[in-house]
C-alpha cells in the first residue's frame, strides 16, 4: 500500500513543474468562476447540476471536485501531497459541503477567510514561541539568515491576516459575483505582487556561499 506523506511546495514544485503546480492551483478556482457565471448555462445542459440550486451552488460542488481533482493529480504525479493545498482542500470539503447541505453561500464564502487566518495565525504564533515556521517550509527552495526567516515570516503571517480581513470585507459587502471575481481575480493577483515585493528582502538576508569570496 503506498503510504501518503506531506510535501513542502519547493519539493512539490520540484517533482511537476512551475507550470503544473499552477495549473493545479488555479485550475479549481477558473472553474469556480466559470461555473458561477455560467451556471445557469450549465444547469440547461446538465440538468443533474440544477439539483444543486442557483448558479454559486453548482459552482461550489465543482468546486470541490475540481480541488479533488488537483488533489488527487498531485498525488499521482508525486506520491506526496502538498501541504497549504492539502489545509485549504479539507476546508473547502468541509465548508462545501456545508454550502450545498444547507442551501446556505455563507460557508463557502467564509472559507477563505478560514484558511488565511489559521495560516496567519499559525505563522504568528509561531514567532511568538521563537520559531520562523516559514523557514520549514521553503528551506528547500532557498536559504535565509534568522533574521530574514523571522522577517519574512512575519510579513506572510500579516499578509494572510489582510487578506482574511480582504475577504471579510467584500463578501459582506458586496453581491455574490463580485466576490466571486474577487477571489479569482484579485485575491491571486495581490498575493503575487507581494511575493515579488518580497524578493528584496530575500536577498539582502541570503544565507547562499558568496562566489567572490572563493579563491580562483
Amino acid at each position: 500500500m503506498s503510504k501518503v506523506t506531506l510535501e513542502t511546495p519547493a519539493k512539490t514544485e520540484e517533482k511537476v513543474g512551475p507550470l503544473l503546480k499552477m495549473v493545479l492551483e488555479l485550475g479549481p478556482l477558473v472553474v469556480f468562476f466559470f461555473a458561477n457565471s455560467r451556471g445557469e448555462w450549465l444547469a440547461a445542459q446538465f440538468p443533474v447540476l440544477a439539483e444543486m440550486g442557483g448558479p454559486i451552488f453548482i459552482a461550489t460542488g465543482l468546486f470541490m471536485a475540481a480541488t479533488a481533482l488537483a488533489l488527487i493529480v498531485s498525488w499521482i504525479l508525486t506520491r506526496t501531497l502538498p501541504m497549504m493545498p492539502l489545509i485549504s482542500g479539507v476546508v473547502v470539503f468541509v465548508f462545501g459541503a456545508l454550502t450545498l447541505w444547507l442551501q446556505n453561500d455563507t460557508f463557502i464564502k467564509m472559507k477563505p477567510t478560514i484558511v488565511n487566518t489559521l495560516f496567519g495565525a499559525i505563522l504568528l504564533g509561531g514567532l511568538l514561541f521563537g520559531k520562523s515556521l516559514l523557514g520549514y517550509v521553503f528551506h528547500a527552495a532557498f536559504k535565509l539568515t534568522d533574521e530574514g526567516w523571522r522577517k519574512l515570516t512575519l510579513r506572510w503571517g500579516l499578509f494572510f491576516i489582510v487578506l482574511a480581513v480582504m475577504n471579510e470585507v467584500v463578501w459582506r459587502n458586496f453581491s455574490t459575483d463580485f466576490w466571486v471575481a474577487f477571489k479569482v481575480w484579485g485575491t491571486m493577483p495581490i498575493t503575487i505582487l507581494f511575493t515579488l515585493s518580497q524578493m528584496p528582502l530575500i536577498m539582502r538576508h541570503s544565507a547562499e556561499p558568496q562566489e567572490d569570496g572563493k579563491a580562483p
